[in-house]
């Protein structure tokens, strides 16, 4: 199952490797992943800000941006009251490089172009974060509060999926 929720996540981003964990994450390595996820979406957020000239992306870009602080702001206070420490992973490794090469392909793209891939890109990006929140992260998670931030996630992520899916449709 974990293979299943992370091979998921990481062909969002093109990836072919997987981690050779099988076994379920911890609580510190769920937060490190929800964290890292929101991070890579921040980033993309920031990059379609700046270079699309395309209103519709632009506005949802700013709301990724927003929301995905909110909620990683949200995850930093509940670990801390926690006393809990995010725990670095391959997951989280590898989401992060990933993001940094699609960051790097989406860069090279400009005007249409560039919008049409960064929100094709939020689409995958949703749906695969979502399933691993469904089918992985949210059963794996032992605390519940965690689990009740990352199910508050999930519902506000599944918007975010069907406003990416109404703005490809504008951009296409």
């Amino acid at each position: 199952m974990f293979r299943t929720a992370l091979a998921a996540l990481v062909v969002a981003f093109g990836m072919t490797g997987l981690s050779a964990a099988a076994d379920a994450p911890t609580d510190p390595q769920i937060a490190h992943i929800a964290y890292t996820a929101g991070q890579i979406d921040i980033v993309a957020a920031e990059q379609a800000v700046r270079k699309s000239t395309n209103q519709a992306v632009v506005d949802f870009a700013k709301l990724m941006e927003e929301d995905h602080k909110a909620v990683n702001d949200q995850a930093l206070a509940l670990v801390g009251k926690l006393g809990v420490t995010p725990e670095d992973n391959a997951t989280s490794q590898a989401l992060n490089d990933a993001a940094t090469a699609k960051l790097a392909e989406l860069e090279a793209l400009d005007g249409a172009a560039f919008d049409t891939a960064y929100i094709a890109n939020e689409v995958a990006f949703h749906k695969s974060v979502n399933a691993a929140l469904a089918d992985l992260l949210i059963p794996a998670a032992q605390n519940g509060e965690l689990k009740a931030l990352l199910e508050t996630g999930l519902k506000l992520f599944t918007a975010h999926l069907q406003h990416a899916e109404m703005v490809a449709a504008e951009v296409h």
